[in-house]
């Protein structure tokens, strides 16, 4: 595994908000309004889950048809069955596996227990971090460089644009382009 790699567990929801299968999308609308949550997992008697209800579940499978939510049970309008990831899978493929379903959460489960939920916003959320760490660490673990070493690719330091043949100049990772204008401005001094 990576050094950088960050787990499901890492960045789960823990608790989930939960209903049982007969409880009235009402409860499940309520719910989602007073945690400010856009989806929650419905569960059979014995508490394992069973499907999930999403902000647009409610509004295709009941508001948008008229229906009443004080009559109209969770176990009608949730989506099934759940796609379950395990908490020591890296973020990246449990996008691949939302992306691959067509979908935007994933039930955590360990040992047959619910654990926790993760959504596709909990991973946009942290990606700009793990850029950050992923570029410091780039630059770290490439040693002191030479005028003539060069990095693979990044962002030039100088014009902010994208470069397969960065080299650190002065501290500095720039592109050629960059390189050769420093290079210019110095013969003219």
């Amino acid at each position: 595994m990576s050094e950088t790699a960050v787990l499901v567990k890492d960045i789960m929801t823990s608790p989930v908000v939960k209903v049982l299968e007969n409880d009235s999308v009402e409860l499940v609308a309520k719910l989602m309004a007073s945690n400010d949550l856009g989806s929650i997992i419905v569960t059979d008697k014995n508490g394992k889950p069973v499907g999930i209800i999403t902000e647009r579940d409610i509004v295709k499978r009941v508001a948008a048809k008229s229906l009443l939510s004080e009559i109209v049970k969770a176990e009608e309008v949730m989506s099934s069955p759940l796609i379950t990831v395990n908490p020591e899978v890296d973020i990246k493929e449990a996008a691949k596996m939302m992306s691959l379903h067509g979908i935007r959460r994933l039930v955590v489960m360990d040992a047959g227990n619910m654990i926790g939920l993760v959504s596709s916003k909990d991973i946009v959320v942290i990606t700009p971090a793990l850029i950050e760490i992923i570029t410091e660490k780039a630059r770290i673990t490439q040693g002191p460089l030479t005028r003539t070493g060069f990095i693979s690719a990044g962002y030039c330091d100088k014009c902010r644009q994208w470069s397969e043949s960065l080299m650190e100049v002065d501290g500095r990772f720039i592109c050629e382009e960059c390189r050769i204008d420093l290079e210019e401005e110095e013969k003219e001094l």
